[in-house]
Formats: structure tokens, C-alpha cells, sequence
């Protein structure tokens, strides 16, 4: 049964740049943003000592906290190009067999944050522990000192990096457990921006017959950050709301981009007027869409596009959902969130 709001409450909710929130989480995002804010220079580059005073980091455990160990495993010393490993340690972690590997990007707009950040630790941890997969969480080049296609590289390099056996020789207990023709990407904002581009890179090496056992099963991309040159109505109506502010995400474009590019770059507007057209492996995505997200748009719009193109995708839609929703486990979507990846996984692992 469906209530119906005055009209009066209606139009605030349609007026409002963020739903009702715990004070919590109010506060949290109030001190992200401006901390991200003040790191930002007016020349173009990051304050990153700034950010590493007020960034908190959570070391690796190989002792188990809440049923998942940690490790970091180096895939190439001379970019810092790392990823954290989630594995479940739970009694049915494996009672089924192999389990899949889901290898995650994580957020903060090509500039900011890691797989050690808090936030990103403990959201991995949940993941991992609820829908019983092993994460690999990258710690890919961060700009405006590493532009566009760096992470996309470095996202490639850690799937060659598995296929060639790179986790059998760092944690072979890790290796025995994981299913490797079910490896499933996932990322949220720029993470899921690189997962897409990541999946392109990996749909074309599969034409060729480049890979030894590494599949991809699935793609998981949450609050996708996609672009354009044009403003849309949900951009127009939500440009001050947090983290993802008009003002930030152009900033941020622009410290990503090769220099004189335009939003309608192909790694921003994926599906606009200069996209090439999407290869013939490309795995089945899931899309996930907040309504309170200026992004929305754009995310439907890759969701249409992947529609239109032949390719197998499911919208996932949270109406009183904010960019990053996910990370806040007081949210009540975060635990739907996890459960809607949970199913995903388990219907696409052995397709």
C-alpha cells in the first residue's frame, strides 16, 4: 500500500539536495567535503599531505576481524599499484566450493581516498563477509598526478596479474579458495567509471583469446560517475548536494582528463557522440541509481545504452538514496545494496 503525501511535502522533497539523514551521517559527510575541499589547490593539484593527516588508514590483518583476513599483495612496486585482499574465513566460506573473486574500484573521483581508507575497508569487509566472495580492492594511480588512462591500466595489470597466477604465488590459500571464471568487477563512482573501462579492456583481450582462466562474470557499477558536456535536470536540480557538487565533480573532471579535453571525452560520456562501439564480450551489469545522486542521469542513461546495444544489464534504483550511500551502514539501503550484489553474483557466477 502506497501512502500519499501532502503536496507541501512533495514539493521539499522534490526542492531538497539530500533526504533526511542521522546527524551521524550528516556530520561525516560535512567533514569528507571539506576536507576534500581544502586539498584541492587552485592550481590543479592535491594537497596530499594535507589529506594524510585527516584520512584514516586500517592496516591489513591476517588475524580474522568479523570472519574476513586481510592482505596487501603487490602487483608492481614501481607505481604503488596494490590491492587489498578480502577472504572470507567463516565455517561455509567454501562448503560449496570455489567461491568468486570480485575485484573492486573504489570511489573519490579519481583523486582521493584507497583501499586501506576506513570507509573503503569496512565497506570491502561487508561485502566480502555477506555475499561470502573474495574481494580484491585496488589501489590504483590517483590524479591529477596520474591522468586518464592510468587507472585503467593499472585496473588491467591486476586482472593480467591474476590470470598469470600472480594470487597463487602471494596467498595461495586465497588462490585455492577463489573461482577464477568467476571474477565479477565492481566500483562506486569513479570506481565503477574504471570497472567499465576495465571490462572494455577485458572484453577485447577475450576476442583475441588472451586470457588463460580469468572471467569475467559480472559487473557491478553503484552510482556510476559518467558525464557530459550538457547539464541535465537532475544535475541543474541537485548541483549543491554533497560530496558530488557541481562545482567538485567538474574540478575533478578536469584533473583526470588529458589536458584540453572536453566532458564529452569517451571515458566520461561513454555512450556520447565520440564513444566507439562496445565490444562483443562485455559482461552483464548491474547499475545502481540513487535519486538523491546529481548523477542519475548519466547512470540511467549507461544503463539505456547498454540496453540498446544488445548487452544484458539490470537497474537497481534507490529513490532516497544519496551519492555514497553504501559506505554508511546506518542507511538502510546499504544493507539492500548487499543483498541486491549478493543475488547478482549467485545468478551470474556460473552463466
Amino acid at each position: 500500500m502506497t501512502e500519499k503525501c501532502p503536496a507541501a511535502d512533495l514539493h521539499r522533497r522534490h526542492n531538497a539536495v539530500s533526504p533526511p539523514l542521522p546527524w551521524k551521517t550528516r556530520l561525516f559527510i560535512s567533514v569528507l567535503s571539506a576536507i576534500t575541499d581544502a586539498s584541492r589547490r587552485s592550481d590543479g593539484t592535491v594537497n596530499r599531505r594535507f589529506l594524510s593527516f585527516l584520512d584514516p588508514r586500517y592496516p591489513a590483518s591476517h588475524k580474522p576481524v568479523a570472519g574476513v583476513r586481510t592482505a596487501d599483495i603487490t602487483v608492481d612496486p614501481s607505481r604503488n599499484l596494490w590491492f587489498r585482499l578480502f577472504v572470507p574465513t567463516g565455517g561455509d566460506a567454501a562448503a560449496g566450493g570455489r567461491i568468486p573473486l570480485i575485484v573492486f574500484f573504489h570511489g573519490g573521483g579519481f583523486a582521493f581516498l584507497s583501499p586501506d581508507s576506513r570507509a573503503y575497508d569496512a565497506v570491502c569487509r561487508r561485502i566480502c563477509r555477506k555475499v561470502n566472495a573474495v574481494i580484491a580492492s585496488v589501489n590504483y594511480r590517483l590524479s591529477p598526478e596520474h591522468r586518464c588512462p592510468a587507472p585503467y591500466e593499472d585496473g588491467e595489470d591486476v586482472l593480467r596479474f591474476l590470470d598469470g597466477g600472480g594470487l597463487a604465488r602471494s596467498d595461495p590459500a586465497a588462490a585455492g579458495l577463489v573461482d577464477l571464471s568467476s571474477c565479477f568487477l565492481a566500483g562506486d563512482s569513479a570506481g565503477a567509471n574504471i570497472a567499465h573501462h576495465v571490462a572494455r579492456r577485458w572484453a577485447a583481450a577475450a576476442a583475441g583469446g588472451e586470457w588463460k582462466t580469468l572471467r569475467l562474470a559480472g559487473l557491478v557499477a553503484i552510482q556510476a560517475y559518467f558525464g557530459g558536456e550538457e547539464r541535465t535536470e537532475a544535475e541543474i536540480r541537485l548541483q549543491g548536494a554533497p560530496l558530488v557538487s557541481t562545482r567538485r565533480t567538474d574540478w575533478l573532471w578536469r584533473a583526470f582528463l588529458p589536458e584540453g579535453a572536453d566532458r564529452d571525452h569517451e571515458v566520461v560520456n561513454v555512450f556520447g557522440p565520440r564513444a566507439a562501439a562496445l565490444e562483443e564480450e562485455y559482461p552483464a551489469t548491474m547499475v545502481v541509481v540513487g535519486g538523491f545522486d546529481p548523477l542519475q542521469d548519466w547512470q540511467r542513461r549507461y544503463y539505456e545504452g547498454l540496453r540498446a546495444r544488445g548487452k544484458e544489464a539490470r537497474l537497481v534504483e534507490y529513490p532516497d538514496a544519496i551519492h555514497a550511500f553504501y559506505v554508511f551502514p546506518e542507511l538502510k539501503e546499504s544493507a539492500y545494496l548487499i543483498a541486491e550484489i549478493r543475488d547478482f553474483v549467485e545468478e551470474h557466477r556460473h552463466k
